[in-house]
């Protein structure tokens, strides 16, 4: 797999001798930020057009890179019976294997690990399970939950497990509540084990309090700071509550016992002689609302008091809002699109499916200026460049394992590091104002994504001594008319970027594939290829012009978009 990482260090023409390469400021920040685009419409159900456009704008914000054919459907069946079937059960996937790793005494190659004794090695697991990962990512089907899992673990960011074992309850436990209730996942999430590990909360105690977890259960988890009103004092909380929250969360504490054995994963435990038994005082912001002693079930007091704001649903619902529409929320915005969809997590007692398929459902979200706003996320970036052109994986299981892996890897190359996120406020691309998505494109990650996509456009990346990326045959050979230029150009531009380009676009798309020759030529070269498909000179001729192209569309800054 040494060649394909080697592959992204390589040059490109977006690289210069005077870029700053190891600088990972966001270039947009050097910049002038251009002012918001301004998204209209509320919460009223979408009835314009629904087309090729439009379907492909909600799939591609509710799952990673739909290919031609899910697009296709989801144009047939309409936009609510899209949106149901990406709500639709999935069942659980296959357990992460032991892929590579053959020192393990309890785990051979090929075997899952997730349930067996841990051994002195932890590498292989952190592999395996980041590995693994981004092979439920290219194999989700039209279904909305891994970009929900992926939605909560950047609301609900731990990182620093101690093995592999750790992420697989904590990521389970967002798969299983993925479009589920938020208020009940974040009384899970507060008892988790690795969350307790990641914000202190196993370190937690009567005799010495950490406020860790209390401040970001406040701050980043569910209600937010709010503007300060004085000294130590925001509009939806003080710190004395900080102080107080964490008093009552004491007690809780990992099993690490548990883990290392063999069998199910433990929960964590309750210590009553760690907990402090004491009444605890919470200010106006809470309704001055008072905390008895209840043991193990108190922390699910603090989370009843702090849902009981109605600031919560507000807060939630602009975390929604970066996340599926667009990072602006401007005062018409918050009026007309964030009020009521706080209003329909409230009513539905905080389940999270109504609103969101309300959100999915919005003229708002179908507002012309909601598609192509939002630049791809470092996982969006390379699911793309497989998923939208189909391109096969051809291996056994493991060596779809070392694929995956080395995908992980390009993904923290540029910047998006899954179970490793920035902080605990998670990745800048949804809350660091002015830039935003901007976040993802800097003089490190911009050259890191062309290099990936010309290595898949020409073919250039060598797995397991074969050459691996797009077939480009394949792809125009399902386009109806791809003997015409101009059609198969469209259809491939319909298929990779938000909106129409340009004809002067479409144009010098058509120069690169065919450069100075008349429509004709690519008909009769093309043409050749059809009719014997198994001439290797007609064949690579084709292929040739083509990569080029693929090349150039992939190379569009459009690309980035959706």
């Amino acid at each position: 797999m040494e060649d394909f990482i080697d592959i992204l260090k390589k040059p490109t023409a977006l690289q210069n001798e005077d870029q700053a390469i190891g600088s990972t400021t966001p270039i947009a920040a050097s910049l002038t930020i251009a002012p918001p685009i301004e998204i209209l419409g509320g919460m009223d159900k979408y009835t314009g057009d629904w087309n090729q456009q439009t379907a492909k704008h909600l799939l591609q914000r509710a799952m990673f890179a739909p290919n031609a054919e899910q697009i296709a459907q989801a144009v047939e069946e309409g936009m609510e019976m899209t949106i149901s079937r990406l709500f639709s059960p999935s069942p659980d996937p296959e357990l992460p294997i032991n892929y590579n790793f053959n020192g393990d005494p309890y785990v051979p190659i090929g075997e899952p690990w997730v349930y067996a004794a841990i051994s002195q090695n932890q590498g292989f697991s952190q592999r395996s399970i980041r590995a693994w990962q981004f092979g439920l990512v290219l194999n989700e089907g039209v279904n909305l939950r891994e970009k929900m899992v992926l939605f909560w673990h950047n609301h609900f960011v731990t990182a620093d497990a101690p093995h592999g074992k750790y992420i697989y309850q904590y990521i389970q436990l967002l798969r299983n509540n993925a479009f589920g209730n938020f208020k009940s996942l974040v009384k899970e999430i507060t008892v988790n084990s690795l969350m307790l590990r990641y914000l202190n909360g196993n370190e937690n105690n009567k005799n010495a309090p950490n406020e860790n977890y209390g401040r970001e259960l406040l701050e980043l988890f569910t209600i937010g700071k709010g503007e300060q009103a004085g000294p130590g004092d925001y509009t939806n909380y003080t710190e004395e509550d900080i102080k107080e929250i964490a008093r009552a969360l004491t007690g809780w504490v990992i099993n690490y016992a548990g883990f290392n054995a063999a069998g199910p994963h433990p929960e964590a435990n309750f210590r009553i002689n760690r907990h402090d038994t004491g009444t605890k005082q919470l200010s106006n912001r809470f309704g001055n609302a008072i905390i008895q002693d209840e043991g193990a079930e108190e922390y699910k007091t603090v989370v009843d008091i702090i849902f009981a704001q109605e600031a919560v649903s507000l807060f939630f619902a602009r975390k929604l809002y970066r996340w599926f529409v667009y990072y602006h929320i401007d005062d018409d915005i918050e009026a007309n699109v964030i009020e009521p969809l706080a209003a329909i997590l409230r009513d539905a007692d905080y389940e999270v499916q109504p609103a969101i398929e309300a959100l999915l459902s919005s003229e708002h979200f179908y507002d012309e200026n909601a598609i192509g706003c939002m630049i791809k996320s470092p996982i969006d970036f390379s699911a793309s460049l497989i998923k939208t052109f189909e391109v096969e994986i051809p291996f056994p299981i493991r060596q779809q394992y070392a694929l995956w892996y080395s995908f992980f890897a390009v993904n923290a190359a540029l910047q998006q590091d899954m179970y490793t996120p920035p902080s605990v406020a998670g990745w800048k691309a949804y809350y660091q104002d002015p830039i935003y998505y901007r976040n993802w494109i800097n003089s490190v990650t911009l050259p890191v994504r062309r290099t990936l996509s010309d290595g898949m456009a020409y073919g250039l990346i060598n797995l397991f001594d074969l050459p691996w990326g797009i077939d480009t045959l394949k792809v125009v050979d399902k386009i109806p008319s791809s003997e015409d230029p101009n059609v198969m150009i469209k259809a491939l531009v319909d298929l990779t970027v938000p909106w129409p380009l340009s004809q002067a676009q479409l144009d010098a798309l058509k120069e690169v594939l065919i450069p100075g020759l008349p429509d004709f030529e690519w008909t009769v070269e093309y043409g050749a290829y059809k009719l014997d498909p198994t001439n290797e000179t007609a064949k690579s001729a084709v292929q040739t012009r083509l990569k080029l192209l693929f090349s150039a569309i992939l190379a569009l800054p459009e690309f980035q978009l959706q």
